[in-house]
């Protein structure tokens, strides 16, 4: 039985999108009906579940084999055998309210009473669904991200008469399936990460059509001046343009002339080989760095930023849910709601007024939540305040930050969307999370990676191509500070630790490693070398031959070989990872902080001095604690044969 009192789940459509949300529910455990109104649809779906989970399985992603999951799984053209005996019922039939309705209303009939019924939908009312059933309160909606096995949002959204008990089993029931649940608090139009999305492709296109720029222009700028994934026209053609075009025309807003003529002439994008740019006759994205121009990236960030303003002040979502769905729903390197804190939304509001001004369009009308934090002065992060509070605990985006009663300080990196790549806000967030700390109440630093895949598979490349030669010394600074940090650091590594990871793993004093993880140096493959001191830590640490064939290569090395080298203290098995990491952590929280603190600084300084002069910061070092009373402490411990108790 799973915490949440769901065994069974059955999935209401075999497409793309119901197969993948069956096949994540038959990996984590539950037993699945998959159902579809023929069954070609229900055997196309099980083959397509099969096929994907033994290519799960041959990457080692899945825990068990793709036979014992699949097992799991049950294929049904009858709706009542497939939810006579379902604890969860998720809907993922076609976007249509008419036959959402009908789906629900019959489901109604055949589902256990106690039965939680989900819709996929992307944007259509859970109210209007939940309506046609005698179960309102246990009707939601669960908007999952395609492709769902490697999508990890999803948007769980309250109907007007879901009841809280729902919304909590539904929370309960994404963690379970190791996705990440974001609350959707009222039954808007296109929920949370479309609202925020959609305008990003869509003023492009009405830029495009004032002739104010290329689609070159448009997607070079925001690639490669904002950092972001894909540009606005290279993400229509991707997702499909008359997706976009379905959302803004069922929405308050005009459709911008470029995509209706797109959806008019029938060229969808990548899946039509002919959109934006040409697939089946042309390489796709022709765009480049120098392509950008002067482009005007701050009128597609405004609309953005002001619909996440509409969201919160209407109570739709928090800044803290939107900003992690555009990252994990969008891929946005940074959340809407932190770019606007950042750019200043006394700049936004400026910006969307002229636009609303010159133009009189509805899409440009400033959220009046904008205008309360501006007219009060919260204008993001320069002011102190914006859509977060920066003046007392910083809202970290992509730490997970923890001091335990040992003084035990966990820094976990959480970016799994992109394997914990470093950004150059990800890395002053490390830089903070370090500055901020009071040594005096930790005793060590433990850096580990979020999700099961990687510690950080490096620097995020794209955005670090916005940023000046003197920003990117910035980032070496903040891997000085773990190096020079006055308290022991640990890196506990379980999967991929590359580039960026690979130069913080180096700088800190201890290194643990899973057996399953790989190391690696592969800047020299994108015409970089490593930074961050990358070169010459590594270099001190395994010597000049097997650094240069590590740099020179950029190949990744296994972590036993990564042990023989002296890159990690340790390469254990998965099942000792955690212990090997707690007894190391519980013996240096154990000890003086004040000795720790000084034994550290010596072998670090000592290294880059001569025999003779290493010897006397040594002696300086003892002389120096010889005085302190942990010394005491520790003597009088020997003596009597008990475990010191450390006071510094």
């Amino acid at each position: 039985m799973h915490e949440n009192d769901i065994e069974r789940v059955a999935v209401l459509g075999a497409g793309s999108m119901g197969h993948g949300i069956a096949e994540v529910a038959a990996i984590a455990g539950y037993e699945v009906s998959l159902r579809d109104i023929e069954q070609e649809f229900v055997d196309n779906g099980l083959e397509s579940i099969e096929w994907s989970l033994e290519k799960l399985a041959e990457k080692r992603q899945i825990d068990e084999s793709a036979e014992d999951v699949f097992s799991r799984v049950s294929g049904f053209v009858d709706l009542e055998r497939a939810v006579e005996d379902a604890d969860l019922v998720v809907e993922a039939v076609p976007e249509k309210m008419e036959l959402k309705r009908e789906t629900f209303s019959e489901v109604d009939r055949y589902a256990p009473d106690h039965a939680i019924l989900a819709s996929n939908t992307s944007g259509l009312s859970i109210t209007e669904m939940a309506n046609s059933t005698d179960r309102p309160e246990q009707v939601v909606g669960t908007h999952y991200f395609n492709p769902p096995v490697k999508m990890s949002l999803v948007e769980v959204v309250h109907g007007e008469q879901t009841s809280e008990e729902t919304v909590e089993a539904m929370h309960t029931y994404v963690d379970s399936i190791g996705k990440t649940p974001i609350d959707v608090r009222k039954d808007v139009h296109g929920f949370v990460v479309n609202n925020v999305l959609v305008p990003f492709m869509g003023e492009a296109a009405w830029m495009l059509d004032e002739g104010a720029c290329t689609v070159e222009q448009a997607d070079a700028a925001m690639v490669f001046q904002r950092g972001y994934p894909m540009g606005p026209f290279e993400l229509n053609d991707y997702s499909g343009i008359d997706i976009g075009y379905d959302f803004i025309d069922s929405s308050a807003f005009d459709v911008p002339p470029p995509i209706a003529e797109m959806v008019e002439g029938e060229t969808l994008g990548r899946k039509t080989g002919s959109g934006f740019y040409e697939y089946d006759d042309g390489d796709g994205p022709t765009y480049g760095p120098d392509d950008a121009g002067e482009f005007d990236t701050l009128r597609i960030e405004a609309r953005m930023i002001n619909e996440a303003a509409k969201l919160v002040g209407g109570g739709v979502a928090t800044p803290e849910d939107i900003d992690l769905g555009v990252r994990l729903g969008g891929r946005f390197p940074l959340g809407t709601c932190r770019v606007g804190d950042k750019i200043g939304l006394d700049a936004v509001l400026e910006k969307l007024e002229s636009l609303h001004e010159a133009t009189g369009a509805e899409r440009y009308r400033p959220a009046e939540y904008l205008r309360e934090l501006v007219e009060n002065g919260d204008t993001g992060e320069a002011a102190g305040k914006g859509f977060y509070d920066y003046t007392g605990e910083w809202p970290y985006q992509f730490l997970n930050v923890d001091l335990d009663e040992q003084g035990v300080l966990s820094i976990e990196f959480d970016r799994t969307e992109r394997l914990n790549s470093f950004s150059e806000e990800m890395f002053a967030e490390v830089d903070r999370a370090l500055s901020t700390a009071d040594t005096d109440e930790v005793s060590c630093v433990v850096f580990t990676g979020a999700g099961d895949r990687a510690f950080s598979a490096g620097a995020d490349i794209t955005g670090f191509l916005t940023n000046a030669p003197t920003e990117i010394m910035d980032v070496e600074q903040s891997i000085e500070r773990i190096y020079n940090f006055d308290r022991p650091t640990v890196a506990a590594i379980d999967g991929f630790c590359l580039g960026a990871g690979l130069e913080l793993m180096l700088a800190c004093d201890i290194r643990i490693a899973t057996e399953n993880s790989t190391f690696g140096s592969p800047e020299i493959d994108l015409g970089l070398i490593p930074g961050g001191g990358g070169t010459q830590r590594l270099t001190r640490l395994v010597g000049e031959p097997r650094a240069k064939e590590l740099v020179f290569r950029g190949n990744h090395i296994p972590a036993e070989q990564a042990a023989d080298w002296g890159i990690v203290n340790r390469a254990v098995s998965p099942d000792e990872f955690d212990d090997t990491v707690d007894a190391f952590v519980d013996d240096i929280a154990a000890g003086p902080k004040t000795a720790l603190k000084v034994a550290k600084q010596v072998i670090n300084e000592g290294q880059d001095a001569s025999l003779d002069a290493g010897l006397k910061l040594e002696s300086q070092g003892f002389g120096l604690l010889t005085s302190t009373d942990d010394v005491v402490e520790g003597v009088q411990a020997f003596r009597n044969d008990r475990q010191p108790n450390f006071e510094d």
